[in-house]
């Protein structure tokens, strides 16, 4: 009886031990793009997070996809992609050795990418990551969530006050019912001049990627012929133009594989003109319909494949045999350009790109993850999708606003990857891969923030998490002329975000700009008209004149809003902070310098505001 008991205790010990919840401050359903940057920051806030991830690799469309050539953000190394980047040129020796295709400034192996991914996340103690793992549902009850999952056959649960969904697809914001948007937005519903008369699910096309290696000259690693080939699918495969200009498209078809070389002679196959582009809107399937439908778009990129090495007679280009762990050769997902986008506290669309500062809403004051690439939409797979004249949309660098990625409908699920709530046609710009990664990185500051405090995400200070994010290397604000190295880089970013200074927006190719000139000298009018905005009671002085400012006009318009700030105080800190020279009366001041002072003197920065923008 005694052995009896003992054994059933152990039974019971060791199924309470499998059933037991791992406590975190932090879960993250996806180790992606935005999941990886997310689990990385929220660590290094001091959080336990856990990530759950199905493959084995960390970094989503960067590596686990193949899309490993980096579009846009080159001159904004903002945060955890800044510091992956960083990492690459280690790797590779330099920043010119990851120029080696012309879609990009950026390239690299993926598998490269990965190892970075990974060694940064097991550098991180309050980081673990549960590869193979696969979620199998979440629930929120008395300011908890439950996150069961299954790995190693065996099911697991694990506990935290705050859960980011960082899935392809949304996919665990959809099992809790949470609305949201899917496909192209309707002009009146979302407000776009460009957006179609009316709505559809149609999605941007999705692409299985695929990487080729150079076995050299004579070498013929020509694949079988697939299924259904058919050379005319990919007649214009090599006839190609700059979209955002108006040249007529040349045939070069050594340029067209140029696109994607890779260092190591390696080259990535993601070709949009009569390519590897595949339609399909796999949101709202099953599990098996979307297996079903992945493996026709790796038949398109087979298809393509055989193309190049028959048709075009590269073959001695082949796939790849070690760069993926699959059996196939082939990436472990595709690359989704588009996925649910849910209704948040704000919606990010396109005013709040083309026009930040003359948008409805202050939106860029809450800003939290910044791109430069220009609207791009992959649709040449969809007949029946309607044409919108992207090249008409011209942009300068933007900001997401942090309201963006809390859902109006929970207290304490976190909106990542693409799922964020943005509209069809702002989401051709958001869904690139150093913004994706800087959403996570806000959503890791924010949910490690948000735990902490023990705060509903919209009661949580946007202030706060944007310092958080500056803490870390990232910016708020896309200022191409300021990088984190800077000392007084942080000063600037912060009274930027303030709108006390605003940037100069440019479109600008394929590497869009805003440009905030810190060495510019400052007008009187300009100074006060920003400070009016921080500071309602300055409205009724009308004493600003054109003239440039001076040291003696800027102490007088520091003790408008806080008195007794003598000449004294101003030149110590001028010195504290390693200004140039000496402040003196008679000095003509520029933006760099009053940022400093404001910021230090003032702290603008620090006043409330709201989730639209407006100071509280």
């Amino acid at each position: 009886m005694k052995k009896i008991t003992c054994l059933s205790l152990l039974f019971f010990g060791f199924l309470n031990l499998l059933f037991a919840q791992e406590k975190y401050d932090v879960l993250i359903v996806g180790g992606g793009a935005s999941g990886t940057a997310a689990g990385i920051a929220a660590a290094r806030m001091g959080s336990k997070t856990l990530i759950v991830e199905p493959t084995t690799w960390l970094g989503g469309m960067l590596t686990s996809a193949g899309v490993s050539a980096i579009d846009g953000n080159h001159r904004l190394p903002s945060g955890i992609w800044g510091e992956f980047r960083d990492s690459l040129i280690a790797y590779y020796g330099s920043q010119q050795a990851l120029s080696t295709g012309w879609v990009s400034n950026t390239l690299f192996e993926p598998k490269v990418g990965n190892e970075i991914f990974q060694r940064i996340a097991a550098s991180e103690p309050n980081l673990r990551v549960s590869f193979q793992s696969e979620w199998k549902s979440a629930q929120y009850e008395d300011n908890r969530w439950t996150l069961v999952y299954e790995r190693d056959g065996q099911t697991r649960k694990a506990n935290a006050p705050i859960l980011i969904d960082a899935t392809e697809l949304g996919d665990v914001a959809a099992s809790l019912g949470l609305p949201y948007r899917l496909g192209m937005d309707s002009r009146a519903e979302i407000g776009e001049e460009f957006a179609p008369e009316n709505g559809n699910d149609i999605v941007q096309d999705l692409t299985y990627v695929v990487t080729l290696q150079d076995y050299g000259k004579g070498s013929d690693q020509t694949i079988p012929k697939p299924n259904n080939y058919d050379p005319d699918e990919f007649a214009c495969a090599c006839a190609h133009a700059d979209p955002i200009t108006d040249n007529a498209p040349t045939l070069d078809c050594d340029k067209m594989l140029a696109y994607g070389k890779l260092p190591n002679g390696k080259y990535m196959i993601n070709w949009p003109n009569c390519g590897n582009d595949h339609y399909v809107n796999l949101v709202e399937l099953s599990d098996e319909e979307r297996k079903m439908e992945l493996e026709k778009a790796k038949q398109t990129s087979l298809r393509f494949v055989y193309y190049i090495q028959n048709e075009l007679g590269y073959k001695h280009l082949g796939i790849v045999e070690d760069e993926y762990p699959t059996e196939d050769n082939l990436p472990m997902i595709p690359y989704h350009r588009e996925s649910r986008r849910y209704y948040g506290l704000v919606d990010f669309t396109l005013p709040y790109v083309k026009s930040p500062y003359d948008a409805p809403n202050a939106l860029y004051r809450t800003g939290v993850a910044v791109g430069d690439y220009t609207i791009d939409h992959h649709h040449k797979k969809n007949l029946n999708a309607p044409e919108i004249d992207f090249i008409k949309i011209r942009v300068p660098s933007y900001n997401v606003p942090l309201g963006a990625l809390i859902p109006k409908n929970h207290p304490a699920l976190i909106l990542a990857e693409k799922s964020i709530s943005v509209s069809n046609i702002v989401n051709g710009a958001s869904r690139l891969q150093p913004v994706v990664l800087g959403i996570g990185h806000a959503a890791g500051v924010l949910a490690s923030i948000a735990s902490k405090n023990s705060k509903k995400l919209d009661e949580t200070s946007i202030r706060q998490v944007q310092w958080g994010l500056l803490n870390q290397g990232a910016y708020i604000m896309p200022f191409i002329d300021l990088n984190p190295r800077d000392p007084h880089f942080r000063a600037m970013q912060k009274i930027g975000a303030t709108g006390i200074f605003k940037g100069v927006g440019v479109p600008y190719l394929w590497a869009n700009q805003t440009w905030f000139y810190p060495e510019r000298p400052v007008a009187e009018y300009e100074l006060m008209s920003g400070l009016k905005e921080v500071y309602p009671h300055l409205n009724e002085y009308w004493g600003a004149s054109g003239d440039y400012l001076t040291g003696e006009r800027f102490q007088a318009f520091l003790e408008m809003i806080k008195e007794n700030t003598p000449f004294l105080e101003i030149a110590q800190v001028w010195k504290r902070k390693g200004l140039e020279s000496d402040f003196r009366t008679d000095k003509i001041l520029n933006r760099r310098e009053v940022s400093v002072i404001l910021d230090e003197i003032l702290d603008p920065f620090s006043k409330p505001i709201s989730w639209s923008g407006k100071y509280d």
